[in-house]
């Protein structure tokens, strides 16, 4: 969102539940990832994936895959964007707002792997720079467990 944009501090339990049910329950490759959500506000999200077997890249150095990385940040900012729209119609019940979802895609996203991936869990953050009517733009990152930043991504969805 941008800067000037009044956000509300919060989201209500309701709201949060049914964002992370979406998110963690009802998208099975979040699953698979072991994506969860850690901290969901109206401007900005920060999920966890722990590292496990099933996602190795490269068996010698035990480094997570890169596209791993990138459907995490990709998710990740899609969260953002979810939270970003839930905010911005905040006077509609939350059962009304979960459901301006349906047409929320992907348009493009560019990922800067910087290090290597390597580690027992990673977080990874995402804001909206821009929510447009039709458009959204955010910036992400994925961290090691030391805070370290391994990877930078930017995307843009579709919204309407």
């Amino acid at each position: 969102m941008t800067k000037n944009a009044k956000l509300p501090l919060e989201f209500e339990p309701e709201f949060i539940e049914g964002l992370k049910e979406i998110f963690e329950e009802k998208i099975v490759f979040n699953q698979v990832l072991g994506l969860k959500i850690t901290t969901l506000r109206p401007q900005q999200v920060v999920a966890r994936i722990d590292m496990k077997p099933d996602l190795v890249g490269h068996y010698a150095y035990n480094r997570v895959h890169g596209g791993v990385i990138s459907a995490g940040l990709d998710a990740t900012g899609a969260m953002a964007v979810m939270a970003a729209i839930g905010a911005r119609h905040m006077d509609e019940p939350p059962a009304q707002r979960l459901h301006r979802f349906a047409k929320l895609g992907t348009i493009d996203l560019r990922v800067d792997y910087l290090r290597p991936g390597i580690g027992s869990h990673f977080e990874l953050r995402a804001e909206v720079l821009r929510l447009g009517s039709r458009v959204a733009s955010t910036r992400m990152e994925f961290l090691g467990p030391d805070g370290q930043l391994m990877s930078a991504g930017s995307a843009a969805y579709i919204v309407s």
